[in-house]
């Protein structure tokens, strides 16, 4: 499969993955398609080490879906995470603002 397959199958991966997981996520078109990506290349090496797939064989699409999910999973637990750190609560807010 050429590069251009492979972002076109990212990008199909990955929005079912989004489509799938509950909330919002804020990426656009070209995260998709990387998340989509990793999560079929995270299928296909867990697939692999499991003896479920040959060498050289690609993930299906169920396993790269599933794949992206925990990718996206992983990503979203990252990104709050992050965000938990810069905020502020209201009782800091109001003890900075004087």
């Amino acid at each position: 499969m050429g590069i251009l397959g492979w972002i076109v199958f990212g990008l199909i991966v990955g929005l079912l993955a989004r489509a799938i997981m509950p909330g919002r996520d804020s990426m656009g078109l070209i995260a998709t398609s990387v998340l989509g990506i990793v999560g079929a290349l995270l299928a296909g090496w867990i697939g692999y080490g499991l003896g479920w797939y040959e060498r050289d064989s690609g993930a299906g699409l169920i396993a790269s879906v599933v794949g992206a999910f925990v990718a996206l999973w992983i990503y979203n637990g990252v990104v709050r995470s992050r965000r938990g750190r810069n905020t502020i609560n209201r009782n800091d807010r109001d003890r900075f603002a004087a």
